[in-house]
């Protein structure tokens, strides 16, 4: 309770079947009775065969959600001195590249909304690059630099194919990889788009399981 996000909770509900427990309804309320009030509706243990009967028939009821998990994409940046850790440098063509880097889309327990859509641009690493691999990272952790990190695990994979077109026939030319990420349903929509060709490709991640 002493996080900003629940600040000024009045509330508190207790549902699920194990909420049945006189055990821990008393330990509850000894727990959070000084700050709020603990309501413990009647059939508690049905309470979310209910909600999820509801959420079948209008899944728009659920407006708000909580992300269980932070997720990002893995992507190589500019070699910053003194910002990247030194093992993961990597020179190419006299370019200093920092490899690994978790780019960060939404952080656990942020709150996304009902078809909520973050988006980010990429380019390809090198030119003349005919594929993109954009994996998709997750972790239980909020503070999360590379995706070598502990607690970071893989969890889905977009793979699109760049082919030719005079809109970037020239090498100096930046290609735009636009990858967005959309929130709130029970799953996350994952899509990269070739913003010169218009072709995309996209993929569904479980965003209800941590």
């Amino acid at each position: 309770m002493k996080r900003p996000e629940v600040c000024g909770v009045k509330f508190l509900f207790l549902v699920g079947g194990f909420a049945e427990s006189p055990i821990l309804q008393l330990a509850v309320q000894q727990a959070f009775s000084h700050c709020c009030r603990v309501i413990i509706p009647q059939d508690v243990g049905l309470t979310i065969l209910k909600g999820a009967v509801l959420f079948g028939l209008d899944p728009t009821i659920v407006r708000v959600r909580r992300s269980p998990l932070t997720y990002g994409v893995g992507v190589l940046n500019k070699f910053v001195e003194g910002k990247h850790a030194k093992e993961k440098l990597l020179v190419k063509d006299g370019t200093q590249w920092c490899t690994d880097i978790f780019d960060r889309f939404v952080s656990v327990d942020q709150s996304v909304s009902l078809g909520e859509v973050v988006q980010r641009s990429y380019t390809p690493a090198r030119p003349g690059q005919r594929k993109i691999i954009i994996n998709v990272y997750c972790s239980s952790e909020d503070n999360v630099h590379y995706i070598t990190d502990p607690e970071v695990r893989k969890c889905g994979t977009v793979s699109l194919e760049l082919l030719e077109t005079e809109n970037v026939s020239s090498r100096r030319q930046r290609r735009e990889i636009r990858t967005s990420m959309q929130f709130g349903d029970t799953e996350i929509r994952v899509t990269a788009l070739d913003v010169a060709t218009s072709q995309s490709v996209r993929a569904s991640i479980d965003f209800l399981s941590n």
